[in-house]
């Protein structure tokens, strides 16, 4: 059979049998739903998060709208300069209600040196009766208040000073999370790092809700070093009894797109199979995000225009989430190579104006991509650009066979003589040995 016999077309979207499935539309991100899934002081940074990224997308409108439940988010708390940053971001935009209110942060600012001082008395008495759980319990308190004022390296100092004096597990567990929750504030995912691995040393202390805590922390390490696949398998690890427990760091619908998206780029089919798709677990997260079930879904079944579909809708809204935002679009390109690469590899020929199609691009941008894959040597194949097909290049089975089966009777006839001659010069070399 001649290759031009051979030319299919995979991944369309069955266009005979339509599924019927709503593509999520692009609507804007709606603010006070996303940060109502957040509590404490991520809520915060991510809410002036998204009014920085919409501030350089001229967004006006996202972006007061960020800042003023920003505003109103502070004023629960006690960080008064953060509250001074967000009054100076707003600048008056928002009306006399969100301007500067001197007198909050006097008041607030003066009971915090009240509590200090309290503190401080607490601890040096503390220290003075070397009584080790009253000391723990007083660094302690002083992570929280330098936490709750914002002062994070302060609050990483104090928390991690009370190792020394803990005598039980549960106690090295609970320093190790303060320490956990505070580096991930900061960004310092090594510190991260270190300290899961030490609260996973006490494992008698770990309760499944604590592991999965780790687990969620654990991923977003790999996912910051850019270990798409160890951040998948950190997350799919997490267990349900998670819930809404983590929401200072993490909610469980950013589980299922970290897990998912990290998953897709990284994992092949038959992991994506029986570690996502299959399982049980996994999936009471993805129910929380249809849109990334759905892709998941129709990448494994070949529908990649569907998935491409869902991949740009929620790619806007995606790259306003502060711990995705920088790996958006190398996930998505990872995606995008792994659906033409799985596209390409059952057959052997394929047409580049089917392929154009299934995949919603022109037939030039499509040979680039390919021809990138090709140099890269991820696709093993070659292009017909006169008349716009690829012909793979599948090993013959066949003569590499007789090749191999030629090589090794070559070794064999090589090593046989080369046994005979050693043997011939042993056996010279005694009788030269014996004469006179």
């Amino acid at each position: 059979m001649e290759p031009d016999d051979e030319i299919y077309a995979n991944g369309e979207a069955d266009s005979s049998n339509s599924r019927n499935r709503p593509i999520i539309s692009s609507e804007q991100l709606d603010i006070e739903a996303y940060a109502g899934l957040y509590t404490g002081r991520t809520k915060i940074t991510r809410l002036l998060f998204i009014a920085d990224q919409c501030g350089q997308n001229n967004n006006t409108a996202m972006q007061m709208e960020a800042l003023r439940m920003a505003y109103e988010e502070i004023k629960k708390g006690e960080n008064t300069q953060l509250f001074r940053d967000v009054v100076h971001k707003i600048d008056g935009r928002l009306g006399d209600d969100y301007g500067m209110d001197s007198a909050w942060c006097e008041m607030v600012d003066r009971r915090a040196d009240q509590r200090k001082e309290k503190l401080e008395n607490e601890l040096n008495a503390y220290r003075t009766n070397l009584i080790k759980e009253s000391i723990r319990m007083g660094y302690n308190d002083f992570g929280d208040y330098y936490y709750a004022h914002g002062s994070l390296a302060e609050a990483f100092k104090s928390y991690v000073r009370t190792r020394d004096y803990c005598t039980t597990s549960k106690h090295v567990i609970h320093m190790c999370m303060s320490a956990i929750l505070v580096s991930i504030e900061m960004g310092q995912f090594t510190h991260v790092t270190s300290y899961i691995n030490k609260a996973e040393q006490t494992a008698d202390a770990l309760d499944p809700n604590t592991v999965s805590k780790l687990r969620c922390a654990a991923g977003l390490a790999n996912l910051d070093a850019k270990k798409y696949k160890l951040a998948a398998r950190k997350f799919l690890e997490v267990g349900p009894e998670l819930g809404n427990s983590y929401n200072e760091v993490i909610a469980p619908q950013d589980v299922a797109t970290y897990g998912g998206l990290c998953a897709l780029a990284s994992f092949d089919r038959m992991e994506l199979k029986n570690k996502v798709i299959d399982s049980i677990n996994f999936r009471n997260f993805l129910e929380l995000v249809p849109e990334v079930r759905e892709l998941i879904h129709d990448f494994y079944s070949s529908h990649y225009a569907s998935c491409l579909d869902y991949l740009g809708n929620l790619k806007a809204n995606l790259m306003l989430d502060i711990h995705l935002h920088d790996h958006v679009q190398t996930l998505y390109d990872q995606i995008r190579n792994k659906a033409l690469i799985q596209y390409t590899h059952p057959f052997v020929s394929v047409d580049l104006h089917m392929m154009a199609n299934a995949f919603k691009t022109t037939v030039a941008s499509l040979e680039k991509e390919l021809e990138a894959l090709i140099t890269d040597n991820q696709i093993q194949a070659r292009i017909d650009s006169h008349n716009k097909i690829l012909y793979a290049r599948h090993a013959d089975q066949r003569n590499a066979t007789f090749q191999r089966v030629l090589q090794t009777g070559s070794e064999f006839d090589r090593d046989v003589r080369a046994m005979l001659l050693r043997a011939n010069l042993i056996k010279l070399e005694y009788k030269a040995s014996r004469k006179p």
